[in-house]
């Protein structure tokens, strides 16, 4: 999907370009800007880093929070009915429907979603979000723009980086049209798959980064497997797992035991700044729409886009390998 396909499906045209964003000279402070907020906000919270950082439970998080925002009283199709999630994340290969229950059930156990009768009709069920889910949610924007902040100065992102609570409601709903072309165009960095596949994988990828910025070192830190789960409340033999299976993935080298010293390959550095600017791509063009206010409408019911794994030439196709260094 080229740019104006994107202008049409959103309504707001880009005034960002992937490749940009990608070779921008501020790139790596963003990326540290970035590290540092995400991962201050999950550290010594292993309640939300096991509750939403694992890929099933964090993008029924996500996309119910996209769906509730996107919703019209006046348009039925649109409610967030329990039936409507288990559609969305089934059609898009994140979940299947019984495991959509399961990951509601334990959301609405812990205070982040409830079920409650539709205003409109007494007899329908509809799921919503909590205070707390929109908290962290916001949260969650401010650390994602920081790194946006940093490389584009002058545009106004104040808004989203305050936590306002009006701005991040048409936030969401701007980009509820974007969510499938977000993960398709997240496939362009697939080796962060391996991370957002264990619970906690991405957090301990966070720090490990951090950790290496920090001494001024991109090529190697040290990230005690037992400090590490203790931070994010999982297993130090979870965390070593995970770094085994990035090492036999060509991302890591474990030079010394319990991980007391990592070697971070130009590949893991590359795949992960790759996925960090199409974050920052996608990001600041539903900010865009969003700051239009009243102008990003409820977008009407239709079929879901069919958006090529590969865009065009001026997203995803023309990614260049990112090294540390830039």
């Amino acid at each position: 999907m080229d740019d104006a396909g994107i202008e049409r499906l959103v309504g707001a045209t880009p005034r960002i370009a992937y490749e940009n964003v990608a070779r921008h000279p501020r790139l790596a402070e963003a990326r540290k800007v970035y590290l540092d907020r995400f991962v201050d906000m999950y550290d010594d919270n292993p309640f939300l880093v096991r509750l939403l950082i694992e890929t099933g439970r964090f993008a029924v998080f996500l996309t119910t929070i996209a769906l509730e925002a996107a919703q019209d009283p006046a348009r039925r199709d649109t409610w967030l009915t329990i039936g409507r999630l288990r559609r969305e994340m089934t059609s898009s290969g994140l979940a299947s429907a019984r495991h959509v229950d399961d990951l509601v059930g334990r959301l609405c156990e812990v205070g982040l979603i409830e079920l409650a009768p539709s205003p409109h009709d007494r007899r329908l069920r509809l799921l919503r979000t909590t205070e707390a889910a929109r908290a962290h949610d916001r949260a969650w924007l401010a650390a994602h723009f920081a790194p946006l902040a940093a490389c584009y100065p002058r545009h106004d992102y104040t808004a989203v980086l305050r936590h306002d609570p009006q701005f991040h409601l048409r936030f969401r709903r701007a980009g509820a049209p974007l969510m499938r072309l977000g993960a398709k165009l997240m496939r362009a960095a697939p080796d962060m798959n391996l991370f957002f596949a264990h619970a906690g994988g991405y957090m301990v990828l966070a720090a490990l980064l951090q950790a290496a910025l920090a001494t001024g070192d991109a090529l190697s830190a040290a990230l005690p497997y037992g400090d590490a789960g203790e931070r994010f409340g999982i297993s130090r033999t979870h965390v070593r797992r995970l770094l085994v299976t990035a090492e036999a993935a060509g991302l890591v080298r474990l030079r010394e035991r319990g991980g007391r010293c990592v070697e971070i390959l130009p590949r893991l550095w590359a795949s992960h700044d790759r996925a960090l600017a199409c974050r920052m791509y996608l990001y600041d063009l539903v900010h865009v729409a969003a700051s239009q206010g009243e102008g990003a409408k409820v977008p009407a019911r239709r079929a879901p886009p069919q958006i090529p794994y590969v865009a065009s030439p001026g997203i995803v196709a023309a990614m260049p390998v990112i090294q540390p260094g830039l």
